[in-house]
């Protein structure tokens, strides 16, 4: 029997570099339509068991939906995750072509299954959501420069910008709602979890775009998933504090701004917190409690086709 290929691309603005395992073998091609046809050609004839890009900054999406339109299967990746595994792996010197192998050896040893990218509409959904929340900073950093400005020139070229985009926002915000309202996933989606206290339009839409998971996994995995699930840090005799790290951070942030709101207007999450900080909890901690039982609220939801009621669902 052949030995199965696994197939690592590391991406670049300019380069698409390739790794073959377990052959080593390694080549390149340019990072645009032209080079992205020949490479998808060349891996559909390799028929690799699975092909692994490093996530880098959307640079990947091209070479990603060429390969979902020839059948081959893959994958996106957070760059650290093979940063570690090449550490552990021993190998500390970094090129691309060493990148791409290594990507390929991950691949072979993680046993990672294809996961192809999400249909069209969640990405058109996503892409403005993201486009938002960068005008959104972009408008912070501007006020917060106008704040401390005593020249009246800068202060009328910050205006001038501040109203560009707002404007901005503004326009997004009714695609985003035209965009929502066309796909009844979405809408339904939307409606149920806005009718959480606390709950607003721009978190449903970092739900819809950015969680489409929710609902079909257990409260334990959701909230790992979003990077609100407390981690332990134990060694022997010594049982550290627990922690949350990792996750998806857009989503945890939406979730975050939902649960400051809810701690104040949603009886069930300010119970929660009022409890938790009688206990002696920090506010902190408190509150990201409250992030996770928001998101175990929604998530029985949106599993159980239910609105929102006075009391927890049941099963949670």
């Amino acid at each position: 029997m052949e030995a199965a290929v696994f197939v690592g691309v590391d991406v670049s603005m300019e380069r698409l570099d390739v790794g073959l395992w377990p052959s080593g073998e390694t080549f390149s091609d340019s990072n645009d339509p032209e080079g992205i046809a020949r490479l998808g050609e060349r891996m559909a004839e390799l028929k690799p068991r699975l092909v692994v890009l490093e996530s880098t900054g959307r640079l990947e999406v091209p070479m990603a939906l060429e390969l979902q339109e020839r059948g081959v299967p893959y994958r996106i990746v957070n760059p650290r995750q093979v940063r570690d595994f090449a550490r552990a792996m021993g190998r500390l010197a970094k090129t691309d072509r060493i990148d791409a192998v290594m990507l390929a050896r991950f691949a072979e040893s993680s046993k990672l299954e294809p996961k192809a990218l999400p249909d069209p509409a969640r990405r058109e959904l996503r892409a403005l959501v993201m486009r938002r929340a960068q005008l959104i900073e972009a408008l912070t950093a501007e006020e917060n420069r106008l704040r401390g400005e005593t020249v009246p020139k800068v202060c009328k070229s910050l205006n001038a910008s501040i109203a560009w985009l707002g404007k901005q926002i503004a326009a997004l915000d009714k695609e985003l709602d035209r965009t929502i309202r066309k796909n009844p996933e979405f809408t339904a989606l939307s409606d149920r979890v806005q009718s959480v206290p606390g709950v607003g339009p721009n978190t449903a839409r970092m739900i819809a775009a950015s969680l489409p998971e929710l609902g079909r996994l257990s409260r334990h995995k959701i909230a790992a998933l979003v990077g609100v699930a407390p981690l332990n840090r134990d060694s022997g005799k010594s049982h550290g504090r627990r922690f949350c790290w990792g996750g998806r951070s857009e989503v945890r942030s939406a979730i975050y701004m939902a649960t400051l709101v809810a701690s104040r207007h949603n009886p069930v999450i300010r119970a929660h917190y009022a409890r938790l900080r009688a206990k002696g909890k920090a506010a902190k901690v408190a509150l990201v409690a409250c992030m996770r039982k928001l998101l175990t609220i929604l998530n029985a939801m949106v599993r159980d086709q239910t609105c929102w009621r006075q009391t927890a669902p049941a099963a949670l």
